[in-house]
């Protein structure tokens, strides 16, 4: 598990423990379209707040599957971002129904939605199996969402759900990472440029024989499919292609062998 996706995990629970202790909280944490003006920090505090057990179960593991690889793949300062705007996005986009500008919106899952959305950009043909049998790639598990959610919104099936919340996190969450890939090529460059060549510990021929001694079926399913993208990139274009956040990938699972 990845910091920030721990840490995200650690604040969910204790907030929903404190829930648990203070029923109140949970009003005072939460929501209400109506109020944004007067009380503008709950587009930031409902993230942290949940309706029910399943409730945060459901979100934490989806969470859980999504966001160590994101994070993995932006770094830490990006992926927080994108959590943030993706939750915010979900927040601002109820504020389209005046019908439910009273209701109170609690939970994660605008946030998640931004992070399986930037998921599904990266790695869409990454297998996910729905109730353990059914293989479905992220492109097509996440278009199963939007649609679910958009069917909602309109009043098709779904009722107590924070459609639109939903579809503001993955629009969201769309959006960022679109600009985060425009964004990179150039922030890479400047930082090659800039930035000092990292420390060798090993020579490249020691390095790659630990980085091929990596045991792929000790490894989480996502972080294998890295690996292995990592180490056919090095057959193709050489060490020296990796960036230092895909060394240090590398060097850390070398680690653990």
């Amino acid at each position: 598990m990845t910091p920030w996706v721990r840490r995200i995990i650690i604040a969910n629970v204790v907030v929903f423990c404190a829930e648990m202790l203070q029923p109140d909280l949970k009003l005072a944490l939460a929501f209400v379209p109506a109020y944004i003006l007067v009380r503008p920090w709950t587009v930031i505090t409902s993230m942290f707040v949940h309706d029910g057990f399943l409730h945060i179960l459901f979100n934490m593991v989806t969470f859980f599957w999504f966001g160590p690889r994101v994070e993995e793949r932006l770094g830490g300062r990006a992926f927080l971002t994108l959590y943030f705007v993706s939750g915010i996005g979900g927040a601002l986009l109820s504020l389209a129904m005046p019908s439910t500008r009273m209701i109170p919106i609690v939970g994660a899952s605008g946030a998640i939605m931004g992070i399986a959305m930037a998921f599904a950009r990266f790695w869409p043909r990454v297998r996910f199996y729905l109730y353990g049998l059914l293989p479905v790639e992220a492109w097509l598990l996440i278009l199963i969402y939007v649609v679910l959610d958009l069917g909602g919104a309109i009043g098709i099936g779904g009722a107590g759900i924070a459609h639109f919340a939903h579809l503001g996190g993955a629009a969201a969450g769309y959006l960022y990472v679109t600009l985060w890939q425009v964004r990179s090529p150039a922030r890479e460059w400047r930082r090659k440029v800039a930035a000092p060549p990292p420390p060798r510990v090993f020579g490249d021929g020691e390095q790659l024989k630990r980085w091929q001694e990596i045991r792929l079926d000790d490894l989480h399913p996502v972080n294998r499919d890295e690996i292995i993208r990592l180490r056919d990139k090095v057959q193709r274009s050489g060490a020296r292609s990796l960036t230092p956040e895909e060394r240090a990938t590398l060097d850390r699972f070398a680690g653990l062998s």
